[in-house]
């Protein structure tokens, strides 16, 4: 590694540690009755599809794998983290109408020797155990399904994703999922407080911003691996990759299983954000709305999937709303601004975004490399415009003296 990428990777660590701070901060600062409380829902959400976007976009832009599955992976890591941290004295009134099969609760059985930190250390094991779970059935669909290619992989996934929903909607599964009733009074964001000494510290908006941003970071240095260079080459020309000497079934299958991974991670701080579980949430409509976000931003580009996720759910959750309740910017126009208006907007807006980006936002760059391109752009310029002046000085004066 050179000095520059040092260098580079430094600042983009402080940068990513200052985020989390202000982050940390506006928990504190803004309360649920402030006028900036959407703010909060915003990164609370926006993280979540953010994580989601770039797990799909380490499928379908860096490894070329067209799939449409990845509801129903965060639909596993959902229904995976809330039956893992419903404490024990809820599971009668969860589950009402069956006897649940698990009795116990990570979060729950560690904080009973450990205190808040076995608290901590339960939702982080739930949630790592929620990726996995994912990954699993990531595997066991990828052994049949990643032989088909294009839109046939995207049809089967797409079934999958459609058949966990009825699964885990199934009335002889409800024991443990709860068959068509929700999942609720689990550890969820508004439980993430700290008391000191009268003081109580928010966690709600950190903790998802932080899974998510940590997860992201293992994604990038995924990517700039010789796995990510892998992918890459499979997405280029697999008859090329596999002449070079890659394995193709493997890599797709690690590419497969890495996504489904983080699409599971999503999942539970989904549930986190929503305060419940229900597979009625996850359907094939948010696989849709994923991938709209990894179009905006750009494939093939992480930086275009975070900033695409944060577009899209601030435009639909905040800035439009007021669309539908019938003021909007300060004008008030009820019979124009009337409930479902906001959608016919932001379908318009989105038209417009892949009318003139076609690659997206970003397209396939990174912010970091953008920024530094620009910056070496102005210094070459700024470098020909003083080596253009140092020649003028220096070039003698060929002014004839004198008349003919």
């Amino acid at each position: 590694m050179t000095a520059s990428e040092r260098n580079k990777n430094l600042k983009i660590l402080a940068a990513t540690g200052l985020f989390l701070l202000v982050v940390l901060i506006l928990d504190q600062v803004i309360k649920p009755t402030s006028s900036l409380s959407m703010l909060l829902t915003v990164l609370q959400k926006g993280s979540v599809y953010a994580l989601a976007a770039v797990s799909m976009n380490l499928l379908n832009g860096f490894t070329g794998l067209f799939s449409l599955g990845h509801a129903g992976f965060m639909l596993i890591g959902a229904y995976t983290y809330a039956i893992l941290t419903i404490p024990s004295s809820a599971r009668d009134t969860v589950y009402q109408y069956y006897d649940a099969i698990v009795r116990f609760s990570i979060p729950e059985t560690l904080s009973s020797f450990a205190g808040p930190l076995g608290t901590v250390l339960g939702v982080g094991i739930a949630v790592t155990i929620a990726g996995l779970l994912a990954a699993l059935f990531a595997f066991l669909i990828g052994l049949p399904v990643l032989r088909l290619k294009s839109d046939y992989l995207a049809i089967a996934t797409l079934g999958f994703a459609e058949i966990m929903r009825a699964i885990c909607q199934w009335g002889k599964l409800g024991p443990l999922t709860n068959g068509s009733n929700l999942l609720k009074s689990f550890a969820r964001i508004s439980t993430f407080k700290l008391d000191l000494g009268g003081t109580t510290l928010s966690f709600s908006t950190f903790v998802p911003v932080f899974i998510a941003t940590v997860s992201i970071g293992l994604i990038v240095l995924l990517v700039n691996s010789t796995y990510g260079r892998a992918f890459k080459a499979i997405r280029d020309d697999e008859i090329a990759a596999e002449a070079m000497g890659i394995n193709l079934a493997k890599h797709k299958m690690l590419s497969f299983c890495i996504s489904c991974f983080f699409a599971g991670i999503a999942g539970a701080c989904m549930a986190m954000v929503l305060s419940i579980a229900q597979a009625s949430n996850f359907k094939s409509a948010m696989t849709y709305e994923i991938l709209l976000m990894v179009v905006l931003g750009g494939i093939g580009s992480i930086t275009g999937s975070v900033i695409g996720a944060m577009l899209f759910i601030s435009a639909s959750e905040w800035w439009l709303r007021g669309l539908d309740s019938g003021t909007f910017l300060g004008i008030n126009a009820p019979g124009i601004f009337r409930n479902g208006f906001r959608l016919v907007v932001f379908s318009i807006i989105i038209m417009v975004v892949v009318l003139f980006f076609r690659q997206g936002i970003m397209g396939d760059k990174e912010l970091p490399d953008l920024i530094c391109g620009i910056r070496t752009k102005r210094k070459i310029k700024a470098e020909a415009k003083a080596a253009a002046a140092e020649e003028t000085k220096a070039a003698p004066d060929e002014t004839p003296k004198g008349g003919a």
